[in-house]
């Protein structure tokens, strides 16, 4: 097990805690990924972050963030935020993450109510889970998957998200337990 590059994800609030989704989170990430799931702290948002014109927040530089209190290499952080973000030439992101154990994820467009839809808990929850692994699934190196039920598939919309759930394809699977040392355990 010495080898594995990861062995826990630790969930980083910027400015956001909603205790009932990181109670969710908790549970679920180590049910799909077979490592736990802790809850870090919160940390404030990167205040270098905001685009005056556009009203979000650059998430690259939650990235930079994270990285700075990535303490453990065998950590992987996932900063959740309800701040909207986006990346140069894209109109908003849902997530972010670069392969050095660091993601973010952002969860104000993950709601029914940005929308002007009904709220629904369980969709919203579901939509979490799916953008979490999503970026978890970044961290340890995989790519975007050309399978539309796969969570490494990328989303252009909500409705990609809604089509294609929280768990991995076989292939991608595969590709995450060698990084993870996981035996033949299946998700």
């Amino acid at each position: 097990m010495s080898g594995c590059r990861y062995d826990r994800v630790v969930l980083m609030g910027f400015e956001w805690y909603e205790p009932s989704t990181i109670s969710f989170l908790e549970r679920i990430v180590p049910e799909v990924l077979h490592i736990p799931a802790v809850f870090g702290q919160n940390l404030p948002l990167p205040s270098h972050a905001f685009n005056t014109l556009r009203k979000q927040y650059l998430a690259s530089a939650f990235l930079e963030e994270l990285l700075f209190y990535k303490q453990r290499p065998k950590d992987i952080l996932l900063g959740v935020t309800g701040v909207d973000l986006f990346e140069p030439n894209l109109n908003f992101v849902f997530g972010l993450a670069v392969p050095y154990g660091v993601a973010v994820i952002s969860t104000v467009r993950l709601h029914n109510e940005f929308y002007g839809l009904p709220k629904d808990e369980k969709l919203y929850l579901k939509r979490v889970a799916t953008e979490a692994i999503h970026e978890i699934g970044h961290t340890l190196g995989l790519g975007h998957c050309s399978d539309p039920h796969c969570v490494m598939h990328f989303s252009n919309s909500l409705a990609d998200t809604d089509k294609k759930g929280y768990r991995f394809c076989p292939k991608c699977w595969s590709k995450a337990k060698q990084v993870l040392c996981i035996g033949d355990s299946s998700q």
